[in-house]
C-alpha cells in the first residue's frame, strides 16, 4: 500500500497557485485542497492582534510591525523578515493538517503564500507520507499582468497590485529558500505546462536512453525532451573509452528557459563546445536518465529520439 501524497505549493501572491492546485488535485483525484489563507484566518480568531502583529498583517506589508527594523540593511531583507514571520504562526496549523490527513491516510494538497521551504518542516512527515514540495515563479511582467487581470475579473487584487514591489520581493525570496532546500521551482508559463512538469515529479516515469547525437544536434535533443514533451533530464552518464568509471553529471534541467541558456553558452563560447566535443568523442554514446509525466509520453519521446537517428543501437 503507498504513502498518502501530501502535496505543498507555495508562491508569492499572483503566481497562479489556486489554478494550478486545483487542476493539479482534479488530475490526480484528490478531494482534500485547502488554502493557507483559511488556517491564518483560524489562527488569527486564536492569537489576538496585541499579541502577533505580523499576523493581523497580509503577507506584503508585515514589514511594518516588526520591532527591531533597523536591523535590516536592506528594504528586501526587512520585507523578506516580516513576511517570514507573518508566515511562521500559520506554519504550525498547517503542519497539524498534515499530520491528520496522514493519520485518516487522505491525500491532500495545500496551497499558499505560507508555505516558506525552511520555515515548514517536512522532514518529520516523509516515513510516512510521499511529500511534494513546489514553489512557483513567473516573470516579473507576467506576475504583474495576473495582478491586474485578477483586480478587473473578480475584484480582488487591486490593494495587492500597490504592493507589487513587495510581492514581488516575497516571490524572490521564495526562490531563494527554494534553492537552499532543494524544493522543485515550478516555471508557470502556462497550465499544462506547469502540471506536466509537476507530474512529472511526482509519478516520475523515467528511462535511462542511450544517445548518440553530436554536440550539434544536442539541441534537438533537447527541444523533445523538455520542449516539446514537458519531460526533464536528471542525469546524463558518459561511459569513457579509458577509463573505468564512466562520469556522471547530475543535471536536473525541465525547464525552457535553463535549457535555453545552456545552449546558448556552448553556441557563444568556443572554448565550452571544443570541450564537449572531446567529451564527446571519448563516449561511444552518453546515457541520459530522462523523465516525463506519465509512460506514455516516455515511450513518445524515445520514439520521437529513434526517428532522428540519436538513440544508440547496440
Amino acid at each position: 500500500m503507498r504513502k498518502p501524497y501530501v502535496i505543498l505549493i507555495g508562491s508569492a501572491s499572483g503566481i497562479g497557485k489556486s489554478t494550478i492546485a486545483a487542476e493539479l488535485a482534479k488530475q490526480l483525484n484528490i478531494k482534500h485542497l485547502i488554502e493557507s489563507d483559511f488556517i491564518r484566518a483560524v489562527v488569527r480568531g486564536i492569537i489576538g492582534k496585541e499579541y502577533a502583529p505580523a499576523l493581523h498583517s497580509s503577507s506584503y506589508d508585515a514589514y511594518k510591525n516588526l520591532r527591531n527594523k533597523a536591523n535590516y540593511t536592506s528594504y528586501e531583507d526587512l520585507v523578506s523578515a516580516g513576511f517570514d514571520e507573518h508566515a511562521s504562526y500559520v506554519i504550525p496549523g498547517l503542519e497539524k493538517i498534515i499530520q491528520r490527513a496522514i493519520t485518516d491516510f487522505d491525500d491532500i494538497i495545500i496551497e499558499g503564500v505560507h508555505l516558506v521551504p525552511g520555515l515548514i518542516d517536512i522532514e518529520q512527515f516523509k516515513d510516512y507520507a510521499e511529500i511534494y514540495f513546489f514553489v512557483l515563479s513567473s516573470d516579473e511582467e507576467s506576475h504583474k499582468e495576473r495582478f491586474v487581470k485578477r483586480a478587473i475579473q473578480v475584484g480582488r487584487g487591486g490593494k495587492q497590485l500597490d504592493f507589487f514591489k513587495e510581492n514581488r520581493i516575497i516571490h524572490n525570496h521564495l526562490l531563494e529558500q527554494a534553492q537552499t532546500y532543494n524544493v522543485p521551482v515550478i516555471k508557470t508559463e502556462t497550465i499544462e505546462k506547469s502540471i506536466e512538469h509537476i507530474l512529472t515529479i511526482i509519478n516520475k516515469s523515467c528511462a535511462n536512453i542511450k544517445l548518440t547525437n553530436s554536440v550539434e544536434e544536442l539541441k534537438d535533443v533537447i527541444d523533445i525532451i523538455i520542449n516539446q514533451n514537458n519531460g526533464s533530464i536528471e542525469k546524463i552518464t558518459y561511459t569513457l573509452k579509458g577509463f573505468k568509471d564512466p562520469l556522471v553529471r547530475e543535471v536536473k534541467v525541465s525547464d525552457d528557459e535553463s535549457t535555453k541558456s545552456f545552449i546558448e553558452n556552448i553556441e557563444k563560447n568556443p572554448t565550452v563546445k571544443e570541450d564537449l566535443t572531446n567529451l564527446y568523442n571519448l563516449s561511444k554514446y552518453r546515457e541520459f536518465l530522462v523523465c516525463a509525466p506519465n509512460m506514455e509520453t516516455l515511450e513518445n519521446i524515445e520514439k520521437e529520439l529513434k526517428q532522428k537517428g540519436f538513440v544508440y543501437n547496440e
